[in-house]
């Protein structure tokens, strides 16, 4: 709890200690009035602020106002009857409880959410040609700029690790507890807290490009993105609240001069103000206006500890509806980064053939030369690597001990007359030859993220009704990927335009139902535009994506859609039954109220009664299941899949 808080709990406190000490006092008249009086301004005195404020500016229809008039209505009937004052203080009271409770649930969210505010770095350390650091602001820091982050400091921008060794704190990113180990050559992201070394890193983005700049933007602009839901209850209230209001002075006016005009009977003017005070108490919208907003944002703010970022109400809300998601291949559903998997040799042992390959691609930046020599990992071996030349669309020949390997494609190997043969193993295959003679093959592959067989599984179990994968690669590649994660439909050997296309068709077809597109590449970023809700994988995605995306999932880890899903049905579910329960008991109230079979106590219950179980029940969108219980609950099939 927060100061202001506990200032109001203990103003409740006080109020109800005191009506209690009242009820057994023998006070009467005036000083009785003033008695209960003390509890009323207690309790009250910010309600009725705020609708001094209100009407001062024009905007009186709200629940303050509600509040006001019926508690100072029922003290000046109480006045002139000499009745009871409990009901008008119970009133404020009961409402202030329901505040309060709101405020608690905001609060618990919201520190959810600001665990992700927390991230914004004060300063970046920058060293000087005499070796002391000087912290200077993140926005004067120039991409290529060396920083130093010390143990117990917040990484201020997005940067390679030039220097050192160290575990990193990525919670407030990722929603992950364990620490990530970071080493010379690792890119970092801002946000992360420096645990135990000194680093040492080389910045690739600028301030307001970097990851935590980017988080932080999303999240401000988080609250402007409205569900519909929100946006009816916004404009429901404010048609509603005028229409009670003049309801309530109809009622007030129109049965006693009825009885006294038409019917020659006495007015009674005390028992029809009474039931128009009643009504107004029964009808103020506070449950609907409190708990429907707080159900999203609680919803949202359950999301960001599971390090789900959703950037507004309505994406969570379309996220709910969701019958199909398409899945991005590389990066998305696998790493992303290539590794050898296999190994198949026709003169020498596989780890001579493995050798030549790593030596032959020494120099090359590729990303395939890069996963031979980290599978070899002996460079400095003290072989004599010479005349290395690479043949753009080929591959790379080299001199290695005096002898020439030529490393490449097939077609390198035709270009030599060196008889290369297939391979049953999925993924792309580099031939090596040695003094023109056909030596063997290294398969280099992708490999399947460990949770993405498990994050498919759970789409399907909580109602996806279809799965769809869109990849750029081979269609034997895409269907092995398919298969052992238990897709539904597979379309390879696409361009960007072609995804777009694609997902169009999809969206055309009556079974698709809303679609949901889960991505981490610049060429998905339109992609992502497209679909109902696009889902970005924030780790390790483009910016173009991200900013593109509705959702980020900042660990990139796809069994986290599950969650994020789960998250959003379950905080609809209780938005709809905020709805009806309140609408459904106010209506029951009202009549009854109308007719004079409701006093001021089911009036109460009504609206601060059915607000503070609506708030209760909003409560209920933070707490989400983890991660590791979605995927005990799902089969674990193909997680060892390597694929190109």
């Amino acid at each position: 709890m927060n100061a202001k808080q506990k200032k109001n709990l203990i103003r409740i406190i006080i109020t109800a200690v005191l009506m209690l000490v009242l009820a057994y006092m023998p006070l009467s008249g005036w000083s009785r009035f003033f008695a209960y009086l003390v509890p009323y301004v207690l309790v009250g005195y910010d309600i009725l602020y705020k609708a001094g404020k209100g009407i001062k500016n024009r905007r009186t229809f709200d629940e303050s106002l509600l509040m006001a008039i019926a508690t100072l209505g029922a003290i000046a009937l109480a006045v002139y009857e000499d009745g009871d004052y409990t009901e008008a203080i119970a009133v404020m009271l009961f409402y202030q409880v329901g505040e309060w409770f709101q405020a608690y649930a905001v609060g618990r969210s919201r520190r959810d959410i600001s665990a992700l505010m927390d991230i914004r770095p004060d300063y970046a350390n920058m060293e000087q040609e005499d070796g002391t650091l000087a912290q200077v602001d993140p926005d004067e820091v120039e991409i290529g700029s060396v920083i130093v982050v010390k143990p117990g400091e917040k990484i201020p921008l997005d940067g390679v690790v030039e220097e050192g060794t160290s575990s990193l704190n990525t919670v407030a990113l990722t929603g992950e507890a364990l620490p990530r180990d970071a080493k010379e050559g690792d890119e970092v992201l801002s946000g992360c807290i420096n645990i135990n070394g000194l680093l040492k890193i080389r910045t690739t983005k600028e301030f307001d490009e970097s990851t935590a700049s980017k988080i932080l933007e999303m999240v401000e602009e988080a609250s402007s993105h409205k569900s519909k839901s929100e946006n009816f209850i916004a404009r429901f209230a404010r048609v509603y609240t005028p229409i009670v209001v003049y309801a309530a002075l109809a009622l007030a006016v129109l049965p006693p001069l009825v009885r006294l005009l038409g019917m020659g009977m006495a007015p009674e003017w005390g028992t029809w103000i009474y039931r128009a005070l009643t009504f107004l108490v029964i009808s103020c919208p506070c449950a609907l206006v409190v708990s429907i907003p707080l159900s999203f944002f609680a919803g949202i703010g359950g999301a960001s500890r599971q390090g789900v970022l959703v950037k507004g109400s309505n994406y969570l809300e379309a996220l709910s509806e969701v019958k199909t998601v398409v899945f991005d291949k590389t990066g998305t559903l696998t790493q992303g980064v290539f590794q050898v998997s296999a190994i198949h040799t026709d003169k020498l042992n596989e780890q001579q053939l493995l050798h030549l390959a790593a030596h032959v691609e020494r120099f090359s930046t590729h990303p395939i030369a890069e996963s031979l020599r980290n599978a070899f990992g002996h460079e400095a071996d003290g072989c004599n690597v010479e005349c290395v030349e690479e043949i753009a669309g080929y591959g790379v020949r080299a001199q290695v001990n005096g002898k020439t390997v030529c490393v490449g494609n097939a077609k390198m190997m035709e270009s030599i007359d060196a008889k290369w043969h297939e391979c049953d193993a999925v993924g792309t295959m580099i031939h090596v030859a040695v003094e023109g003679e056909y030596a063997g093959h290294i398969v280099i592959s992708d490999v399947v993220k460990e949770n993405a067989a498990a994050a498919i599984h759970a789409l399907k179990k909580d109602g996806i009704k279809q799965t769809v994968m869109l990849t750029g690669d081979s269609a034997r590649i895409a269907d092995k990927v398919a298969a052992s994660l238990k897709l539904d439909m597979v379309y390879s050997q696409l361009l960007p335009q072609d995804k777009v296309a694609k997902v169009e068709e999809l969206l055309q077809q009556p079974a698709t139902g809303k679609l949901a597109f889960v991505g981490d590449g610049i060429n998905d970023a339109p992609v992502l535009s497209r679909a109902d809700v696009g889902i970005a994988m924030g780790a390790m995605g483009s910016d173009a994506a991200i900013e593109a995306a509705d959702i980020v999932l900042m660990d990139d880890d796809p069994l986290k859609i599950s969650v994020a899903r789960r998250i959003a049905r379950k905080t609809l579910r209780i938005v709809k039954q905020n709805i009806y329960f309140s609408i459904g008991i106010k209506v029951l109230v009202l009549l009854l109220g109308a007719l004079g079979f409701a006093n001021m106590w089911a009036a109460i219950f009504a609206d601060v009664g059915v607000m503070v179980l609506a708030v209760l029940n909003a409560v209920r969108a933070m707490f989400v299941p983890q991660c590791a219980d979605i995927k005990e609950r799902t089969v674990q099939v193909g997680s060892d899949v390597t694929v190109a």
